[in-house]
């Protein structure tokens, strides 16, 4: 999975919500799932890895850092409740950038990427019905409002039969222009 992580205040105070969540709602998922911004997806093999890492370090060499900007709470009826993000058009950008790697990240036609479409970041999800109807009514009218540079992503994996996902890099953006260089159709004599 690729993710943008918030800086650390913010990562603090939705940790704050999503704890909340958790013990209000009887949800300890939302306790412990970290609050990312999922770019993309995957499944690959291990020894994979490496090529995989440099590939999306090219990639992030090329993207310029930007800025996200989170309002309000939104959900996706009967099973997640997230904080909304106002600022998708540079996330998209990111993930424009991310599926030149896709060949990579592909082991087969039933394991494709999953590059996201509509970001967000999860406070509860796969929620039972009574979870969301209860929560909903609270966190619908309730606001929230945040901000960060996103400035790296990071590169997590888990295996086939964990829970939790580990990080395998740290990926900076550096803004460094790709060179294009004119081939030669003939060698100069």
């Amino acid at each position: 999975m690729l993710v943008l992580p918030p800086n650390e205040a913010l990562w603090t105070s939705i940790m704050e919500i999503k704890t909340a969540f958790g013990a209000n709602y009887d949800c300890p998922a939302a306790q412990w799932a970290k609050p990312y911004i999922t770019l993309v997806r995957f499944k690959q093999y291990e020894m994979m890895e490496p090529r995989i890492i440099r590939r999306l370090h090219s990639c992030g060499m090329t993207m310029a850092p930007f800025k996200i900007e989170l309002n309000d709470f939104g959900s996706f009826p009967s099973h997640t409740i997230y904080l909304q993000i106002t600022s998708k058009p540079a996330i998209m950008d990111a993930v424009a950038i991310l599926r030149t790697a896709q060949s990579l990240l592909k082991i087969d036609n039933d394991n494709k990427p999953h590059f996201i479409t509509e970001p967000y970041i999860a406070i509860a999800r796969k929620l039972l019905p009574w979870q969301y109807e209860k929560a909903w009514l609270q966190y619908r009218h309730q606001h929230f409002s945040g901000r960060f540079i996103a400035s790296k992503m990071l590169l997590l994996k888990r295996g086939e039969n964990e829970k939790g996902y580990q990080t395998v890099m740290e990926i900076p953006f550096q803004q460094i222009p790709v060179l294009a260089k004119q081939g030669e159709l003939y060698p100069p004599q």
